[in-house]
């Protein structure tokens, strides 16, 4: 075999030089193993390490509607670099699309993440997919896949980038998408862990403009355990309301706040009229607003401002699901009433 070809060809041009250690990535694989194998739940067929995870829809379902969500963290990733905070990040993840597809009623059944970098630290990002792992039992769901993916020169040293997808079903007869709502219901909000992953580009604009020492006390932990304080996740706790009475209507406060996000599940012609008297303004949004000197309605458009899920009940079930919602552990409040909407007149009204 003539081998001056190969003799003439530049030594170390391999994938590990160009930036991309393999070995990490196979490291790493293992690592997460048995985070994903806490998240079994049955109709899991095949998880990691396969080409596509597989999963079976329950057999209690009739008629299955399966519905999707994908979201990531967001400017949130850029104050965990900050303060080398990756615990509860993954659980962030997990949190924003598995509360969107649950505020149709659906039961989340397994999860995906992507997580990008450009180089590939072994201990980080392990510590993220068990956070993401742990975000998996709150709601339920499987972590049945995933993509990591060095990218060298795509991002800044000790950065990444994170993406999830949830899957999940609902019986077709129990869709909810507001159409029930009717003028009368009252509105019930469930309290927020804090501001979960929304927002984040102006909280770190104020921490810029502000300068405050994160590690100073607020209501109890330090400022930057408030700011980093994980999203909470709905799921168990209204799937088991759902079970015991009608709910007309779920709104998951996300980007956009209590004034864009509750009339996604209203018909033009209501509107939510909130008290913001109906709950106590946690001391974290009160500092926001003060250091930024954000106005309310700001402040109702960005921040979840304590509400982190709306729900929309009848007027004779209201009390049944607060006692229910607080045996579950939630802390929750009516907030509002549905009435008629005025020609011209905003959706969402906070008075």
């Amino acid at each position: 075999m003539d081998s001056s070809n190969f003799a003439t060809r530049p030594v170390g041009l391999t994938y590990k030089e160009s930036g991309v250690d393999m070995e990490a990535g196979d490291a790493l694989v293992e690592r997460i193993k048995p985070f994903a194998k806490r998240t079994l739940r049955p109709g899991v067929l095949a998880g990691l390490g396969g080409f596509g995870g597989l999963f079976e829809v329950p057999k209690k379902y009739r008629e299955p509607v399966l519905v999707s969500g994908t979201d990531g963290v967001g400017t949130k990733l850029k104050l965990a670099f900050q303060l080398h905070r990756h615990e509860t990040i993954g659980q962030d993840l997990v949190a924003m699309s598995v509360n969107d597809i649950l505020a149709q009623g659906a039961e989340p059944l397994f999860f995906l993440d992507y997580f990008a970098c450009g180089k590939l630290d072994v201990e980080t990002a392990a510590t993220v997919v068990n956070g993401i792992a742990t975000g998996c039992e709150l709601a339920g769901c499987a972590l049945i896949g995933g993509e990591t993916a060095e990218m060298p020169e795509m991002y800044p040293a000790g950065e990444y980038d994170l993406a999830g997808f949830a899957v999940g079903a609902v019986e077709k007869s129990k869709i909810i998408d507001g159409h029930t709502i009717a003028a009368g219901d009252v509105v019930i909000g469930l309290a927020s862990s804090g501001i979960h992953s929304n927002g984040y580009s102006l909280v770190r604009r104020i921490i810029q403009h502000a300068q405050p020492d994160l590690a100073s006390r607020l209501d109890g932990r330090t400022l930057a355990d408030a700011l980093m304080a994980p999203t909470r996740i709905y799921v168990k706790p209204v799937l088991a309301l759902l079970e015991k009475m009608a709910i007309n209507g779920i709104a998951h406060i996300t980007g956009g706040g209590l004034l864009e996000n509750i009339p996604r599940m209203l018909a033009d012609s209501l509107c939510a009229e909130l008290d913001h008297r109906a709950w106590p303004l946690p001391p974290l949004f009160s500092w926001l607003a003060e250091h930024g000197g954000v106005a309310d309605d700001e402040m109702h458009r960005v921040f979840n401002c304590g509400i982190g899920m709306v729900l929309v009940v009848s007027a004779a079930s209201a009390q049944a699901a607060l006692a229910q919602l607080s045996a579950a552990g939630e802390t929750a409040w009516c907030i509002g009433t549905i009435r008629a909407r005025a020609e011209g007149e905003a959706q969402t009204i906070v008075v």
